[in-house]
């Protein structure tokens, strides 16, 4: 790029292209996939760990968790609504200080450390169990110990988790496409398991049957179900009768089960609810991911967002619900224990037609899981790394963790650490489902409740208006009471506190890796403070640079036609919001340039350090920028020119990239007009001028927008200017013997006219205007 300087140049300056972390907007199809990649997923296991916990009666509390979890998703779209960027960290931190917030995203880390090997874990269960049926129909019996399929999951789930790493380590673009296509193919596996087992059950009549009602005295729960409680409470639990629970049992080897007294009153009996009903939440793990998501979907970002969360209720309340009831009336009582790591799996081969056609349709079962599930996997290390990422923007973390990647990008560092935690818990876990699962639910409930607790704190402490609010507000006076929002977070902290005393793995790992991770939080912000001494700190994302020596829409990555809009000071972009709100991005590309001035002896030389021509003021700049984009849901480009001349500098940009339109905001030391000027002289001093027609809009601080054209001439006449113009014209045409006149004629009465009232105005430049403007 040839820019212009006040000084002869000795050689070409080095323009920089910045790129953030930031996504590509997605629609709200492809975010309910990479949800439900996560949320779909739990579908695999959930059933069967949830049986093993609380008796023959989970589907019912599946059910339950899956309505509420309606309750729980609308508490995140308003939370999105409210804030752009952060999650679940920066709505606790705004709402009740930087230690809880610490402590919740803790949590919430937990949750997605095991979201990975869980899912991984399953997928091996499936593949094992059907290696294990396959080789035994063709044949050669293989029925390995429970020990060895859990090892041979385990080295499994290692294996996809290592993959999943290595994609994300060199930026896996393309997520939301995996995401989207592997929905298709569910999609295909669900209406058939749907169909061929409603067919089933009709031709079957022993088989149309439903679990026992979700009532207390039918509860059976597990040992490790109950956890503390029999210590605590020994009167509140009682031995399982032989007739039901215990004969299950002794399949799975889980040693006793416990019951509530057959004359239990109704706050026993609603404990027994609360605990079956803890137990059951992980059917709804995933929701976290919305959160993350919501980042990603695209303008009109929240209705897209509302509408994501519609259908990723409706897809997960059919798949999850349905896949337990059909497990219990399909799979005969005494096998049903064998199929709780592979419960899909175990409908499938229990279905009515021959054997070999239910085991192709197992095998597309199982395909169709290892791809969602390594996709929950994926979704997981992406979740996570977008959490610490937010936490290490805030000046918690070391800031060389989010140092992206010289050739990818990313921020691998932090992937390191992710993945490297996963692989700790399939291995310490030894491929045990319901270990993982139990633990899971820890991070799953507790980062629910701060975040639900957060956003009823902010209803009160910050009453500014919101695009969206949970239903179920009652106004008193200037007073609102947030009910629904007040009823839920009850509930959630309710179902937390009764899993700390009944998930003894949950509470002990948990609770030990929640404060571990709070711990090196407080730990690393102190060091931080201590580097950073009395400044404050700024909140700033991390770019990668590519530096280039010539500009063109083809090395800064965007479409002829696009729009360049100049930003300067971080404190004024309401321009950017405007252009934001005025650019089809989906059409064209919009493009955010900022002049770094250089002077001085250096100006001109070739080889200007990056972080000479980016230094912190542009990062500022840039993430401020960035967070705009992203709330907007409009992908931006990002670009830095170094010239001594500010317009010779935006008239050699826009012209080598081929801009329509050129947007600014209003100088604070000039008028519009004046910089219309400036930027029109400066585009004619290009040697060559592009054919494509370039406007120019200054937008005001109230919104107001004046245009002007840059081309061979001037900009044109403003509004009031082409008014008077007007005025003339009809004055002109309406006196008497100029009826008749030539129409080049009638333009010189018009000008004789305008030189009285316009002098300043450049004769060639009214003449092109009004011809423009008059009719013929």
């Amino acid at each position: 790029m040839n820019v212009a300087t006040d000084q002869p140049s000795r050689a070409t300056p080095k323009v920089v292209i910045a790129t953030s972390v930031m996504l590509s907007f997605i629609s709200f199809w492809r975010a309910a996939a990479i949800v439900l990649n996560d949320l779909g997923s739990s579908a695999y296991y959930v059933g069967g760990i949830a049986e093993k916990a609380v008796g023959p009666a989970a589907p019912w509390f599946i059910l339950g968790v899956m309505l509420f979890s309606y309750a729980v998703r609308a508490v995140y779209i308003e939370s999105c609504a409210m804030f752009t960027r952060g999650g679940v960290y920066r709505v606790v931190k705004e709402a009740m200080g930087g230690p809880l917030a610490k402590l919740s995203v803790s949590a919430l880390i937990f949750d997605y450390v095991l979201t990975g090997p869980i899912s991984g874990v399953s997928a091996g269960q499936y593949i094992v169990g059907l290696a294990a049926q396959g080789l035994t129909y063709l044949g050669h019996p293989w029925n390995p110990s429970p020990t060895t399929v859990n090892l041979w999951a385990a080295a499994i789930a290692v294996l996809v988790t290592v993959y999943f790493w290595w994609r994300n380590t060199r930026g896996l673009h393309e997520s939301s496409d995996d995401a989207l296509r592997i929905m298709y193919v569910t999609t295909v596996m669900v209406v058939t398991l749907v169909i061929w087992s409603g067919l089933t059950i009709a031709r079957k009549p022993e088989q149309r049957r439903l679990p026992p009602a979700p009532a207390p005295h039918n509860l059976t729960f597990d040992r490790e179900a109950v956890g503390w409680l029999p210590a605590i409470a020994p009167s509140a639990l009682t031995g399982a009768p032989p007739e039901g629970a215990t004969r299950e049992a002794a399949h799975d080897g889980s040693g006793a089960r416990y019951r509530l007294p057959a004359h239990a009153g109704s706050l026993l009996g609603l404990l027994g609810i609360l605990i079956a009903f803890g137990h059951s939440l992980l059917a709804m793990s995933g929701e976290e991911t919305l959160a993350q998501v919501n980042r990603e979907i695209e303008y009109p970002k929240h209705k897209n967002l509302v509408r994501a969360g519609m259908v990723i209720f409706v897809y997960s309340l059919l798949f999850t619900s349905l896949v337990s009831f059909f497990a219990y009336a399909i799979i005969p009582e005494g096998l049903r224990t064998q199929y709780r790591d592979n419960l899909i799996s175990g409908i499938a081969l229990h279905l009515m037609g021959p054997t070999w056609l239910k085991l192709l349709f197992q095998g597309f079962i199982v395909v169709v899981g290892f791809l969602m599930l390594a996709g929950a996997i994926n979704t997981s290390i992406i979740g996570a790394n977008g959490v610490l990422n937010r936490v290490s923007e805030d000046g918690v973390m070391p800031t060389w963790l989010r140092k992206p990647h010289r050739k990818y990008g990313t921020s691998y560092r932090l992937i390191n650490l992710i993945v490297l935690l996963q692989i700790v818990a399939i291995v310490g876990s030894r491929g045990e489902t319901y270990t993982l699962g139990e633990a899971y639910a820890f991070g799953v409930i507790w980062s629910f409740a701060f975040k639900a607790l957060a956003v009823l704190v902010l209803r009160f402490k910050d009453r500014s208006p919101r695009e969206w609010k949970v239903p179920f507000n009652v106004s008193l006076g200037v007073t609102e009471l947030p009910l629904g929002l007040g009823v839920i977070t009850f509930v959630l902290f309710l179902l937390a506190s009764v899993n700390l005393v009944t998930k003894q793995v949950a509470t002990i790992s948990g609770l030990g890796f929640t404060l571990v991770f709070f711990g090196l939080f407080l730990a690393s912000e102190k060091i931080n403070v201590r580097r950073r001494g009395p400044a404050p700190h700024v909140e700033t994302d991390e770019f990668r640079l590519q530096t280039e020596g010539a500009i063109s829409p083809a090395t800064v990555g965007v479409r002829p036609d696009n729009t360049l809009c100049l930003v300067r000071d971080y404190n004024t972009l309401e321009h950017l919001k405007k252009a934001l709100e005025l650019t089809h991005t989906g059409k064209r590309d919009l493009v955010v340039m900022t002049v770094r001035v250089t002077k001085g002896a250096d100006t001109g030389y070739e080889g200007l350090a990056e972080r000479s021509v980016f230094a912190s003021y542009e990062q500022l700049l840039f993430s401020r920028v960035v967070a705009l984009a992203e709330k907007a849901g409009k992908g931006v480009r990002l670009l830095v020119v170094p010239s001594s001349n500010v317009f010779d500098a935006i008239a050699h940009t826009a012209a080598q990239l081929d801009s329509a339109e050129v947007i600014a905001g209003l100088s604070s030391v000039m008028t519009a007009r004046e910089q219309a000027r400036r930027l029109g002289e400066a585009w004619e001093r290009l040697p060559t001028k592009p054919v494509r027609p370039v406007s120019f809009r200054v937008i005001h601080p109230d919104g107001r927008i004046e245009d002007f054209r840059l081309g061979a001439h001037p900009p044109r006449l403003t509004e009031e200017e082409i008014n008077l113009i007007h005025g003339i014209w009809l004055d002109v045409t309406h006196e008497d013997g100029l009826g008749e006149l030539r129409h080049d004629e009638v333009v010189a009465v018009a000008l004789r006219r305008l030189d009285q009232d316009l002098k300043e105005m450049a004769r060639i430049r009214v003449l092109e205007e009004f011809q423009r403007r008059v009719p013929r």
